[in-house]
């Protein structure tokens, strides 16, 4: 990452803008509402901050105390009218917020970077690869904390340390994410980043754990098998299954091109790929019905295919399978004629418009969409963006007995805002014997890299490399049309 100096715009860009998240776990203890308050008033986290400092106060209870107290003129840089400003708006009734989170790969990458200037280790909701993270925690191995701790204070990424006692510290960044520091000595490492990384329920079903210098030393000494994070949301013993790894994967099932929505050509998507050491990649552009981004009719698939062909000539022995991501139409039927289908190599059907249909509804239209022979695989199968949209009213449980009877996979998308299939819901489809494909989606070279979040994902959901569809060599890929 280079410096700390020198990373710190790349950082900001990083992490997830508009309202903060909310600090539940956290809040009581920690009290970072000032910068919350902040937000809702206008102010930077920054400056919110340096406000609260210049009046001695860190709650936002004390912020409006001492703006009733007419103290805010004290402050530097805040004039009559910027004094005027900021009491108007603390008259004002605040609305209800909306919780919001930092999505998980910028979680990851704010935390990864925290954690290499310090020398630790990540830890909380991100290392468990929770889609929508909460707490967000890094440990250090350290005889003294005190020095770690002020590195930590001075990070770019930190405005304040709002809580500070012993070996652990509490920092909100830029964008009011609260980031907990522990720093361990070196002979509890392994036990501070066990309680670190959670689920609570998880770690208190083991208490009180051993005081030992690495985590697997932890489970050893519990009589435990290791448990990989991902699955430690609740308690179990027994020993977990051979979890799906990223090299499992022989492929990516689903990227788009400049046909439709995506940033980068069909040869430049295809030597990626090759790049990444895959065997292959599924071309899935859009169809007509998406509107709101170029789409391909039939005619388009035909041309697409021909271009597919003269790449693969170019990259074999890799190659690149024809492709579509296929709408499904408020009746359940789908955006391309058979005839076209029928000729391609993969088929995703997904769901993009109409997704306000009542429960009922909804399943109705995906299950037809299923029942069609050439429909490979349900793409985000219930259609939610992380803070942005609710799951579709979709009976999952009936997709998934349906998609049993038909061999329809279930895609478990990589797109940060999807994540779809979750975790709960991968499991259900594992545990019924459906098959996965886990799939960025990338829509452009970088959006490849968004594998690790599918993986991960589809690991939470207990999903081996037997379970996944794109474990498998390209000759099994093609035999299954």
């Amino acid at each position: 990452m280079g410096s700390a100096r020198g990373s710190k715009p790349r950082l900001r860009e990083l992490v997830e803008t508009g309202d903060i998240a909310e600090l539940r776990e956290l809040e009581d203890s920690v009290s970072p509402e000032l910068v919350g308050l902040g937000r809702y008033l206008g102010l930077s986290a920054k400056r919110a901050v340096e406000i609260g400092r210049a009046l001695g106060v860190r709650t936002a209870a004390e912020f409006r105390a001492a703006a009733t107290e007419g103290r805010l003129r004290t402050v530097p840089g805040v004039g009559p009218k910027t004094e005027q400003k900021l009491l108007d708006a603390l008259a004002r009734p605040e609305p209800p917020k909306r919780p919001r989170t930092l999505l998980l790969h910028r979680a990851r990458a704010l935390l990864d970077a925290i954690a290499a200037d310090l020398g630790g280790e990540i830890a909380g909701d991100v290392r468990r690869w929770k889609d929508a993270p909460e707490t967000f925690a890094v440990v250090c191995r350290g005889e003294h904390a005190g020095a770690i701790i002020d590195r930590f204070e001075r990070h770019p990424q930190i405005v304040a340390v709002v809580e500070r006692e012993g070996r652990r510290a509490i920092g909100v960044t830029v964008e009011g994410i609260p980031v907990e520091l522990v720093v361990a000595t070196p002979q509890t490492f392994g036990t501070e980043l066990m309680r670190a990384t959670g689920s609570a329920a998880y770690v208190d079903a083991f208490e009180p754990l051993p005081s030992v210098a690495d985590e697997p030393s932890v489970y050893r000494q519990l009589g435990l098998p290791y448990c990989p994070p991902e699955l430690r949301e609740r308690p179990f013993s027994d020993a977990p299954p051979e979890l799906l790894e990223l090299p499992d994967l022989r492929g990516d099932l689903h990227c788009h091109t400049t046909w439709s929505d995506g940033r980068a050509g069909v040869y430049d998507m295809g030597l990626a790929a090759r790049e990444l050491g895959y065997d292959y990649l599924a071309v899935c552009d859009h169809t007509l019905n998406v509107r709101v981004v170029p789409g391909l009719g039939p005619d388009d698939v035909r041309r697409q295919g021909e271009e597919i062909d003269a790449t693969n000539a170019r990259l074999a022995p890799f190659r690149l399978l024809k492709g579509i991501e296929c709408d499904i139409l408020p009746d359940g039927t789908l955006d391309l004629p058979d005839d076209v289908l029928r000729e391609l190599d993969w088929v995703m059907a997904s769901v993009h418009a109409g997704q306000r249909q009542p429960r009922a509804e909804m399943t109705r239209r995906v299950l037809e969409a299923i029942r069609n022979p050439h429909v490979s695989a349900l793409s985000h199968p219930t259609g939610r963006l992380i803070n942005h949209r609710p799951p579709n009213a979709l009976d999952l449980e009936r997709v998934i007995e349906v998609a049993r009877e038909t061999g329809t996979a279930l895609e478990v998308n990589g797109l940060p805002d999807r994540l779809d299939l979750r975790d709960e819901h991968v499991r259900l489809a594992v545990e019924a014997g459906i098959p996965i494909v886990t799939s960025t989606d990338a829509h452009s070279v970088r959006g490849l890299g968004n594998m690790p979040l599918a993986v991960a994902t589809a690991r939470r959901g207990w999903a081996t490399a037997a379970d996944v569809v794109n474990t498998r060599p390209l000759e099994a890929i093609l035999a299954l049309r």
